[in-house]
Formats: C-alpha cells, structure tokens, sequence
C-alpha cells in the first residue's frame, strides 16, 4: 500500500496569464473565494485528522482510511483549480490565507485577503509576505 499523501497540495499554476484585480474587482470576487476557501480550510482539517488516524489504524482499517484520505486530498485539488480559475493564489491552508495580483504606484503587488476577514483591507509587495501588509487606504492604482 502506498504511504500517506502530503495534507498541503502545491500550488496549482495556470498555463493562462495571472489576472490583475482592482481592488473593487478583487472584493466583488470574495464571497466565491470566501466559500472556497472555506471548504479548503475544512477539507485540510478532515485530511489532517484522517492522516493521523491512519498512522494510527491498523492493517484492515488503513485501506478505507486512504481511501478516505484520497477522496479528501482530490477535493483540495478541485477547489485550488477552482481559485485558480478565479484568479487568485492561496497561500496558507489553515487560516485560509489568498492572495490577489493587484497595481500599487504602477507596480504588481498582492491584494491580501484572509478567512474571517469582510473585505480586503490589506496590501502587500510581491516579496514582503503577510508580515509587510500595508492597510489599503494608502494603495495608488495607477499604472
């Protein structure tokens, strides 16, 4: 039998050309992301609680675990192409983390947005991460 899958699937990248969002555009696009997101942020837990009662199961039990397990890690696969086709990226499986391409003083910067949150309030550049989030009161989109 085949060991237990990663509970994090690599981002899915699209052969078609990253979209950029406006910040309207990209809070018009969040109650699908919200919901998408949503089941990924559930469907992660239900793998993750399944992986380890894999570990845990013995011999007879572990067929239909993985068989479990497989059906949970494909839906995490269909709602990441599902972003994917949205346009936007997640960056973060347990909080539920995504990010959209957005244009700041004419330069592609991220539009974050995270689970919980009720509008994209945050922006950030392409490499400062979560940590460098800027409120979006100071975001210029202009080219």
């Amino acid at each position: 039998m085949a060991g237990p899958q990663s509970l994090s699937p690599q981002p899915v990248f699209s052969s078609r050309p990253r979209r950029r969002f406006t910040l309207a555009q990209a809070n018009r696009a969040l109650p699908l992301v919200r919901r998408v997101v949503s089941d990924i942020v559930q469907t992660r837990d239900q793998a993750t609680q399944l992986q380890s009662t894999l570990e845990a199961a013995n011999s007879k039990e572990q067929k239909r675990i993985q068989t479990d397990l497989d059906v949970a890690i494909d839906k995490l696969h269909t709602y990441l192409d599902e972003l994917t086709e949205i346009g936007c990226e997640l960056k973060d499986f347990q909080v539920g983390l995504v990010d959209f391409i957005g244009q700041h003083q004419g330069r592609e910067v991220n539009l974050c947005w995270k689970l919980g949150e009720d509008k994209i309030a945050y922006f950030h550049e392409l490499t400062a991460g979560f940590a460098g989030r800027l409120p979006v009161s100071l975001l210029e989109e202009r080219e």
